[in-house]
């Protein structure tokens, strides 16, 4: 059995008639930007569906499936659908109608993938984790820093399908920037997915920054007078926030590359030269990276030792203070044995002798033990 054959068995949906029902569907519900919640009807997986000819953004005329007939009539021009978290049933008509691989629609449905380009026949797809940054007031041992979520970009001759997964990393501000920009839009599908890949690397730098501040926040308390007693947990956190951060970043340097250098039939050659200006941003935020969780293993270790000598200064204390209180705990223990025959003991200057000795002996320690800064 085909493989359009396999999808209308487990969807219903196969044939022209069942792609316009979803096309229908999905016209039906309002294209919003997801960037505005408060205008995001929850459910509306179908975010926008544009035609665009020379750069130009085509008016809108008819179902998903004429739009597509059309393009590919004309020859010249692409369409561009945004899908938000759609489900097995919304995507498989889509997916049916732009022949995807069922691996890369699996992969686009699911979510949870890890950054990556890959090629199935005519098609391009790349994943790209989008992170953000979570604001908070005070950072905790508990806080979330920095939250992520995904974006996979479907690319052919003349469409892109993106699927966002997350409530946060909206194409709707990208796509009004390159519909401003009809020179690099017409050069087709592969100057979306640049553009997808510069806002994502962006976004990176500037979680970056934020993280930053937290990061010197740390340090600060840490170094400041009474660093021994700052909070260890909130030096993890960052660590942890750091470590998903890391895995958002650094997987996406080989594909970069690799759409920088290797041709692509669907990758404009002259879309090319932009990868590698993206992969050299990527590479500034991958050693920012690094840089970060070596200053946190430094300031995790300036903790410690802080920590560590805290307790030798009061271990010494201690010490000190043991030293002065056993010269009178031993004179004591002396004259308290019951002995007759004992050094001055009928003597009537005896007690006021051995309160004097023993007065001096502790003076003497503490003395000592003020000078070399036990005390």
């Amino acid at each position: 059995m085909t493989m359009a054959g396999n999808l209308r068995k487990v969807t219903g949906l196969g044939g022209v008639g069942g792609l316009r029902r979803v096309a229908r569907l999905a016209r039906r519900r309002p294209r919003v930007d997801l960037s505005h919640p408060a205008r995001s009807p929850l459910g509306s997986s179908v975010v926008n569906c544009v035609t665009y000819r020379d750069g130009v953004r085509a008016p809108r005329g008819g179902d998903l499936v004429d739009t597509v007939e059309r393009v590919r009539k004309h020859g010249h021009g692409f369409v561009w659908l945004g899908l938000h978290e759609p489900t097995n049933d919304e995507f498989a008509g889509i997916a049916e109608l732009f022949d995807l691989h069922p691996l890369a629609v699996e992969d686009a449905v699911e979510a949870h993938q890890r950054p990556k380009v890959e090629r199935y026949g005519e098609t391009l797809f790349a994943v790209f984790k989008t992170v953000c940054y979570v604001e908070h007031e005070e950072l905790t041992a508990t806080s979330e820093v920095v939250n992520t979520g995904e974006i996979m970009v479907f690319v052919g001759r003349d469409f892109v399908i993106t699927v966002r997964h997350g409530r946060h990393g909206s194409l709707g501000p990208l796509r009004e920037e390159l519909e401003s920009d009809t020179t690099q839009l017409a050069k087709g599908p592969s100057a979306v997915l640049h553009a997808i890949a510069d806002h994502v690397v962006d976004d990176y730098l500037n979680v970056i920054d934020s993280v930053q501040e937290d990061i010197d926040k740390v340090e600060t308390e840490v170094f400041a007078a009474n660093g021994a007693r700052a909070d260890p947990g909130r030096i993890y956190q960052l660590k942890r926030e750091l470590l998903e951060l890391k895995r958002a970043v650094v997987p996406l340097g080989r594909p970069l590359l690799d759409l920088a250098d290797r041709p692509v039939r669907v990758v404009d050659p002259e879309i090319q030269a932009y990868f590698r200006d993206v992969s050299d941003h990527l590479l500034r935020a991958t050693e920012q990276i690094a840089a970060f969780d070596e200053l946190l293993n430094s300031i995790l270790q300036a903790h410690l030792a802080q920590v560590t000598v805290a307790q030798n200064e009061d271990m010494r204390k201690i010490t000190a203070w043991a030293a002065v209180i056993a010269v009178p705990t031993m004179v004591c223990g002396v004259y308290g044995m019951n002995f007759d025959h004992m050094p001055e003991l009928h003597w009537r200057f005896g007690y006021p002798l051995v309160v004097g000795v023993i007065s001096v002996a502790c003076w003497v320690l503490y003395r000592g033990f003020r000078r070399n800064g036990w005390l």
